[in-house]
């Protein structure tokens, strides 16, 4: 499948009247943050990515996210009329459980802070997995495929699932949430030291290499596991952990596609390693592809939260 390097954005001209509707997009990430501005049908006018600098802490990645957006918005013209935010974690009106890579986010109330930023009152807030999987949904890659699982490899680890049209949430919110998945042959006293994050994910990925004394994080452990030698075999062992949950998650729903997304999974080797493992066990295999969005299939998700909430507000 084609790989987009950002968003489709409507260069065609279009005069801007004062009341056009305009929809916000923002995806909040522990690496980036990007931010859309779209009409009323979801066709992206402007976006623009940023860093996080999530050591920075939570203040400032809202703060600067929430400026970024309201310049967007001048820039393109129009009514503010609704906005979809993707986030890490688990959200709910009064915090955020389950992100823990940028400092302070748990006590984020993110549909306040947009409220309180931006003239807009119609606003959604979801997990960012969970929007890439709108996205892929309405959009993309599972739009014939049900059920669909959409699996994250970017700074962590997660998935979504996606049955009859809709994203699975769960009771609490937190379906999907395999980060905390137990890895290893023996039960642990503390299972934060054996969670799947741990073991693979970008963040996990990049201090490995740094323990090999590769500087360039994941990326170039996975360019030297291309050839035998200590980075193969540590990659190969991780890979092998990641793809036991995958494979119980595939007999669990039995998906008719999986679709990969985030930094990680544009690693040729590493589709090519989980594909053939899961191709391994599985008795019916699902199909395994790259996710045509790139970076930006949780904006995108983001963009049609909003949409969505705007026609069901109507």
């Amino acid at each position: 499948m084609t790989v987009h390097s950002g968003p489709v954005v409507d260069s065609r001209p279009e005069p801007v009247r004062p009341d056009a509707r305009r929809l916000l997009g923002i995806d909040f990430g522990g690496t980036k943050m990007a931010v859309a501005v779209a009409d009323a049908q979801g066709r992206i006018l402007r976006s623009q990515r940023v860093p996080t600098h999530a050591g920075r802490g939570a203040a400032q990645a809202l703060d600067r996210a929430l400026e970024l957006a309201g310049r967007l918005v001048s820039d393109v013209g129009g009514s503010l009329a609704a906005a979809g935010i993707a986030s890490p974690g688990v959200v709910r009106d009064d915090g955020i459980d389950l992100a823990p890579n940028v400092p302070g986010w748990e006590r984020l109330r993110l549909a306040d802070a947009v409220r309180a930023a931006l003239p807009v009152s119609l606003v959604e807030v979801g997990n960012d997995l969970n929007a890439a999987a709108l996205a892929e949904l309405r959009l993309g890659a599972l739009r014939d495929a049900d059920p669909g699982l959409v699996v994250g490899l970017g700074t962590g680890v997660a998935t979504a699932l996606t049955v009859a049209g809709t994203v699975v949430a769960g009771h609490r919110g937190a379906a999907g949430e395999i980060a905390y998945a137990v890895t290893g042959a023996d039960w642990p006293a503390d299972p934060h030291d054996v969670m799947l994050e741990a073991v693979f994910s970008g963040r996990a990925l990049d201090l490995f290499a740094a323990d090999l004394g590769l500087t360039g994080g994941a990326e170039e452990l996975c360019r030297h596991a291309e050839r035998p030698g200590p980075a193969r075999v540590a990659l190969l062992a991780r890979v092998d952990e990641l793809a036991r949950h995958l494979a119980t998650c595939c007999l669990l729903v039995d998906p008719r596609r999986v679709v990969l997304v985030g930094g990680v999974a544009r690693n040729d080797l590493v589709r090519e390693l989980l594909a053939e493992r899961l191709t391994a066990v599985l008795p019916h295999r699902p199909d395994v592809v790259l996710s045509t969005f790139a970076d930006d299939a949780a904006l995108l998700g983001a963009v049609t939260m909003a949409g969505e909430a705007l026609a069901a507000h109507r």
